[in-house]
This record gives C-alpha cells, sequence and structure tokens, in this order.
C-alpha cells in the first residue's frame, strides 16, 4: 500500500486515537473533512494499554502510507514504539493531532493545535527521518527524565492536568524541589565518569518536557545524539543560579548543570532510579542509553528542531 504519492494524492492513513479523546467533535470533524478531501481515512480506538502500539504495527505491516498519533506524548512515543516493531523497511509515516495535557513534542516541532489543520498538515507534509532514544532498548521520541522530572511525570493527579493542562507540572514540581530526596548515582560516558546526587536529569531527543519547559534546548531530531542534561543537587542559596543556567542552556555553557550531546552513555545507581521515558514510569539500577540514528519517517513542520539536511521522502 506504500508508495511515493505527490501531495495532491490520495493517502492511506490510519488515526490511533486515544480513547480519552474519543468523544471530541473536532476530532470527528477532522477525519470527515479528511476522507472528504479524498483521503482513505480509517480510525481505531485505544481503550487499554499496548493498544496504540498494536494499531501502528498493523497498519505499518498492511502497508498504509500514514498512521497518525491522536493523543499526547504517550500515544506518539507508542505509536513510533509499533512502528518500529513492523520492521527496518517499513516506509509508513507518522503523523500527529495533539491531543494530550502537555503535548511537548508536538508543540516543539510546531504541530498546529486545531485538529483539522493538523490532519490537513500531515497528508501534504514530505516525511523528514528522525532519531528514536532508547532507554534499556525502550524506545522514547521526546524526552527521558529522571529525578525530580519523573516524580513530577508519575505524580501528578489526573485531574489537576485536565484543569490547569501544562501548568500543573509546574506546580507539582514547585512542591517536589522542596520535598524530594535527591537520587545518587553514576554517569559512564565515552569521555569519563560523573559520580554524584541529582535533583534532575533529562535526556533529551527533543527539547521540551513538563508542559513546555525547554529542557535541552539544543537537542536536534536527527543529529544522531541525545542531549543529556544534569542538575546536581545543591543548597538553597545556590537555586538561583541554577535556574539562570537552566534558562540560558541554548546560549551559554552551564558551570553547574551538566549538558552533554552523546550517541550513547550508561547510567547506575546501587539503590535504584526512576526514569520516565514520554510518560511511561520504569525503574533499574541501570540504564543503557542508545539512539537509533534517522530511525522514523514522521511528517514535521519546517520549524521542528532539525538540520539543515533537506528532506527526502525514501530517506
Amino acid at each position: 500500500m506504500n508508495s511515493k504519492k505527490s501531495n495532491g494524492e490520495s493517502r492511506s492513513i490510519r488515526v490511533v486515537l486515544n480513547g480519552k479523546s474519543a468523544e471530541l467533535p473536532e476530532v470527528r470533524a477532522a477525519v470527515l473533512a479528511c476522507r472528504k478531501a479524498g483521503h482513505d481515512v480509517e480510525v481505531r480506538v485505544t481503550w487499554e494499554g499496548g493498544q496504540s502500539a498494536e494499531f501502528a504495527e498493523e497498519a505499518a505491516r498492511q502497508g498504509r502510507d500514514i498512521v497518525i498519533a491522536a493523543g499526547g506524548d504517550g500515544t506518539v512515543s507508542d505509536v513510533s514504539a509499533g512502528i518500529i516493531a513492523a520492521g527496518e523497511g517499513v516506509l509508513t509515516a507518522i503523523g500527529i493531532m495533539p491531543l494530550g495535557t502537555a503535548n511537548d513534542f508536538a508543540t516543539a516541532c510546531g504541530i498546529p493545535r486545531d485538529m483539522t489543520a493538523a490532519l490537513n498538515f500531515a497528508v501534504q507534509a514530505t516525511p523528514r527521518r528522525i532519531d528514536v532514544g532508547t532507554v534499556n532498548d525502550r524506545p522514547f521520541i521526546n524526552v527521558a527524565s529522571a529525578g525530580i522530572g519523573a516524580q513530577i511525570t508519575a505524580e501528578t493527579p489526573a485531574g489537576m492536568k485536565r484543569m490547569l493542562g501544562g501548568a500543573a507540572y509546574s506546580l507539582v514540581g514547585i512542591f517536589k524541589a522542596f520535598t524530594m530526596t535527591p537520587n545518587e548515582g553514576r554517569l559512564i560516558t565515552p569521555e569519563g565518569t560523573y559520580s554524584g546526587k541529582m535533583m534532575l536529569m533529562a535526556i533529551g531527543n527533543s527539547r521540551l518536557a513538563g508542559g513546555g519547559f525547554r529542557v535541552a534546548p539544543r537537542a536536534l531530531l536527527d543529529d544522531g545524539l541525545l542531549d543529556l542534561v544534569i542538575v546536581p543537587d545543591v543548597s538553597i542559596p545556590e537555586t538561583g543560579s541554577i535556574v539562570s543556567e537552566m534558562i540560558r542552556l541554548d546560549t551559554e555553557e552551564p558551570q553547574q548543570v551538566v549538558y552533554r550531546q552523546l550517541p550513547s552513555f550508561t547510567i547506575e545507581s546501587s539503590h535504584g532510579i526512576p526514569m520516565n521515558l514520554d510518560g511511561e514510569p520504569i525503574h533499574a539500577n541501570r540504564f543503557e542509553v542508545n539512539i537509533l540514528p534517522r530511525r522514523l519517517r514522521f511528517l514535521l513542520p519546517a520549524e521542528a528542531p532539525l538540520s539543515e539536511v533537506a528532506p527526502d521522502g525514501n530517506q
């Protein structure tokens, strides 16, 4: 079913829709408009964990041109995992209809928030190859976090997220910053080893996390590198300088915050560390972090954090 098509030709599309958003009228309107434009659009609604990946893998094996991840960052990650599971030779591209609380990946990439506009963009865009991060062989597309970042994502109440959106993460983060115990561990990289206590660790394939915070502002989706950010355990008087460094990570070299761009590294802790992969919590004493260079085809706007290499739909 896959073939190289000009922008005016019909696409074969599967929308993988998070069940929490199944009744939204704007989703139905977007799908109907896309069908009216001549595209073959089928919708699969999830109602339990794992189905997003299953529906995406099935669509890829059937040769559908596009799978639309209609949900938040977790849905994008799950759909990506399904396409990866379908095999190396799959040409199915991934589009996004941002329906989550934070939508950090979609926001960083400039995906339209209007559902009809997002779907219309996806069927006309030329795919770009992007990297995929892995932690212990589990893929992530946006950001993996440990320390306060993982706790914020895991412990922000669903009701608060519905009421406040991305701001809910900030409120929970303020509380956690004053109550959590720092994680102690060891970072092993080709450049050397870092040992100590950390308040926050983020591994960015993309740039935003926690409801729009630029945690890895230098990250590019297709450079073959992951952006590692570690905020060490500091005293309250030092907090201001840490915040200042985090705000300026895109333009200045930090003095206390660790910022490295690496294709692979290892994290170890004798006590175990909780980590969060695009919203999915995991816990281990050792994390092997790697990158799959340019593994997936994504339908992304020009403002997405990509290199200057020209897009090629078949690459």
